[in-house]
């Protein structure tokens, strides 16, 4: 088995916490932080710490709000982040492949 592909994942992107969270983003145009947390059942600390590192690396756009007088942090996939998750399922799919074809 070749260990190319393996070594080739995004280590950002694969960390499980930030796995669900690219994975939700990219079935949405966007998301709440409260809808994020609460489904991927995160406490604020941990999502906001995964957040930032995706925000860090360019994946995830932060844009904070008002609604009903209330503060809104609304979370979006950028144009980086889509390829990103993109190029990392793919690459999946290959090591899934080459999985399959011993």
């Amino acid at each position: 088995m070749n260990p190319e592909p393996f070594l080739q994942l995004d280590r950002v992107i694969h960390e499980r916490g930030r796995l669900a969270i690219m994975s939700m983003l990219a079935a949405a145009p966007d998301l709440s932080f409260t809808e994020l947390r609460d489904t991927l059942e995160m406490t604020d600390g941990n999502l906001t710490t995964h957040l930032r590192t995706l925000q860090e690396s360019g994946y995830v756009s932060v844009a904070k709000s008002y609604q009903r007088h209330r503060r809104l942090t609304t979370l979006s996939l950028t144009t980086a982040g889509r390829r990103a998750f993109a190029d990392y399922v793919a690459l999946l799919e290959r090591i899934v492949r080459q999985t399959k074809s011993r």
